[in-house]
């Protein structure tokens, strides 16, 4: 095993668990608002669906993982626990460190999502963008390379069909299907965000006095 499987075995699971672990058990002492959990929950179904679990399989005109992964991963992240892992990782040290980070750095959510404002997205966008672009590049680029076509997903629709070239670094390919999920769930999410804060406003007020 390389050290760099051995950093990317590290990273999955690190990401995935500790979040799984810390959100809930802040939110049993109270230590961050209620709404947090719900959110993480809800982010974690549209990331399983949204497309972890069709990259996994390779449902529609992809490959599944473990024919574009080394044996030795395979055996380290199992096939059937990989989009669980991934899915977990994306709810809770994207999504929600997303989120926590759009509120220290623009205010109270209860007003930042009651109405739709750029800065705001677009801070969420650079983020998941930026953060997935870092992850395909230095963790699973092997898996991503070209010659390994992942498979269609809701939230991926051009599909292994229309996947240009977006840029490369050194042998490094990043390529618009795969950037399209975070796209996507940037809108997804934000909006979600917002209809989630003005259904229960005055209980997010509350929440946070």
């Amino acid at each position: 095993m390389s050290p760099e499987q051995i950093r990317l075995i590290i990273v999955v699971y690190m990401s995935s668990i500790i979040p799984l672990i810390l959100i809930p058990f802040l939110n049993k002492k109270k230590r961050i608002p209620s709404w947090v959990l719900p959110i993480y929950v809800a982010s974690f179904i549209a990331c399983a669906f949204g497309w972890e679990l069709w990259f996994t399989y390779g449902w529609v005109g992809g490959d599944p993982v473990d024919f574009r992964r080394a044996a030795v991963l395979n055996t380290a992240i199992p096939f059937h626990l990989n989009w669980i892992l991934n899915s977990l990782a994306d709810a809770g040290s994207i999504c929600i460190f997303g989120l926590l980070f759009v509120w220290k750095l623009f205010g109270n959510p209860a007003k930042v999502f009651l109405h739709w404002k750029w800065r705001v997205f677009l801070t969420l966008l650079v983020w998941f963008l930026g953060q997935n672009i870092f992850v395909e590049m230095f963790l699973y680029h092997d898996q991503l390379a070209i010659g390994k076509p992942i498979s269609w997903a809701p939230f991926s629709p051009i599909g292994p069909w229309f996947n240009p070239t977006l840029f490369q670094f050194h042998d490094r390919t990043i390529t618009l299907q795969g950037q399209l999920p975070w796209v996507i769930m940037s809108f997804i999410f934000y909006g979600a965000l917002m209809y989630f804060f003005r259904m229960k406003e005055h209980q997010f007020k509350n929440d946070l006095s």
